[in-house]
């Protein structure tokens, strides 16, 4: 029997929505936005305003700041996948002429370039574009703060590098190429570059008293790609959906996978959490979040999504300061993971097809030296290896067309597995990237580096 749960339980309802009300009184937002998909669908949302009754809803705009990031991080990674660059190319190969052409695309991606945090000049979210009209004016004469890829330091003016790229190698402006490759696939409608009504507009609200000042909506030129987007939180939820499970429209599953694992290392103070490419990670409440968080005048998001849980959440707040989004966003993931965690999916056997006589053969116990460890079977005729007790180097192996299997995360990722046999045919060990992995542990017989003594095991 199947059973389908489409809609919160009320009970879980009522506490997000209260969540969302504490947050939008003790962070003394004019209002508060929050969201919740479930297994790819918005199964929830709910606001709090200072108006009575006027409480904006999911289709209303707010101001996302770095969450644009992501956008752009999915463009640079359609280049990628299309060929037209790699990872690894240095920023001068594809965009000439920026004086920091040395820093690889991965680099910017992951914010270990060694480049600044902010431009150079006035501060740039509350100040005219026209002030940086051009890429020199947003480095500056001493872009470097530390040699590239020693260490992960935020950087805006590099996902401006990175806006700069995709219109030099897609020949069209980052705004077009956004709204053609990511927004229209994934039915992002609401999601632009100006305000388009209805939409909340931004507030400072005074440390110190119960007021408030509107803030400027300045237009971001050539930093649009680091900050400039508006968005909903349905719209949000649609991106989150494609974030956990990716979309061949726009990027496939596995590139997706990749920009979720960390790409730097994490930076002083940061060690629960990390930087993919173009996505923010973090660990909470035992579980790991990814997404990213936003803001600029007048406005605070952040957009969180547990992929084992199958639940993601959208904050959004039109205040400058107060307003806690990313722990709000992760306090509605935790509240529904824990309240109504999700199902297993039906266990099933494998196709028959991936299933043979030689591959069942090798299943079973493995022991590197002393170490035990088992090798079971995994999709699509790969395996997985993990030990049998205790903490170890688990991983999943993809089989390749010559034979053999590779490492796809872990101690192992990109190392090479193999059975490796004796001149009648028969299983003599595995060989994983050197290390010898026996039936059974160190039986004078095997090949194991360094020979075994003949008098074999023995008691004191």
């Amino acid at each position: 029997m199947t059973t389908s749960f489409e809609a919160l339980l009320p009970g879980t309802e009522r506490a997000l929505l209260h969540r969302v009300a504490v947050a939008q009184s003790e962070g003394r937002a004019p209002s508060f936005v929050g969201a919740v998909v479930r297994d790819g669908a918005l199964v929830w949302s709910g606001a709090r305003s200072c108006v009575d009754g006027h409480a904006p809803d999911s289709d209303t705009q707010f101001r996302i700041g770095s969450l644009t990031k992501v956008f752009t991080a999915v463009l640079v990674m359609r280049l990628r996948d299309e060929g037209l660059l790699g990872l690894d190319d240095p920023l001068e190969r594809h965009l000439k002429g920026t004086g920091v052409g040395e820093v690889t695309v991965a680099q910017l991606l992951g914010h270990s370039g060694g480049l600044a945090a902010e431009t150079p000049g006035p501060w740039w979210e509350r100040s005219s574009a026209a002030l940086r009209p051009e890429l020199s004016d947003v480095l500056g004469e001493q872009p470097f703060l530390s040699t590239p890829g020693r260490r992960h330091h935020y950087s805006n003016p590099g996902y401006t590098l990175l806006g700069s790229l995709v219109e030099a190698v897609r020949g069209v402006s980052w705004e077009e190429a956004l709204r053609r490759e990511v927004l229209e696939p994934l039915g992002m409608g609401r999601t632009t570059v100006d305000p388009v009504a209805p939409h909340a507009g931004g507030w400072a609200v005074h440390p110190w008293a119960d007021v408030m000042l509107p803030e400027p909506a300045e237009s971001l030129g050539l930093m649009a790609p680091a900050g400039v987007l508006w968005s909903t939180a349905a719209d949000l939820a649609r991106f989150a959906a494609f974030l956990a499970a990716g979309d061949e429209r726009v990027l496939a599953a596995a590139s997706v996978e990749e920009m979720r694992a960390p790409a730097s290392p994490a930076g002083e103070g940061e060690w629960e959490g990390g930087y993919g490419l173009g996505l923010q990670l973090l660990r909470k409440d035992g579980r790991t979040l990814i997404g990213h968080t936003g803001s600029l005048p007048g406005f605070v998001a952040a957009l969180w999504v547990s992929v084992e849980d199958g639940v993601a959440a959208i904050a959004l707040a039109n205040a400058t300061s107060g307003p806690l989004t990313a722990a709000v966003a992760a306090d509605l993931v935790r509240i529904v993971a824990e309240a109504e965690p999700r199902f297993p999916e039906p266990w099933r056997p494998l196709p028959e097809a991936e299933v043979d006589e030689d591959l069942l053969a090798l299943t079973g116990p493995w022991y590197w030296g002393t170490y035990a460890y088992g090798l079971r079977l995994g999709s699509e005729r790969g395996v997985v290896l993990e030990p049998l007790r205790g903490a170890g180097r688990r991983a999943r192996f993809r089989v390749l067309p010559e034979g053999g299997w590779v490492g796809l995360d872990g101690y192992y990722a990109g190392e090479m597995l193999r059975a490796v046999r004796r001149a009648d045919g028969s299983v003599s060990h595995l060989d994983l990237g050197s290390f010898v992995f026996t039936r059974e542990p160190y039986t004078p017989a095997d090949a194991v580096p360094g020979g075994v003594d003949e008098a074999g095991w023995r008691g004191l």
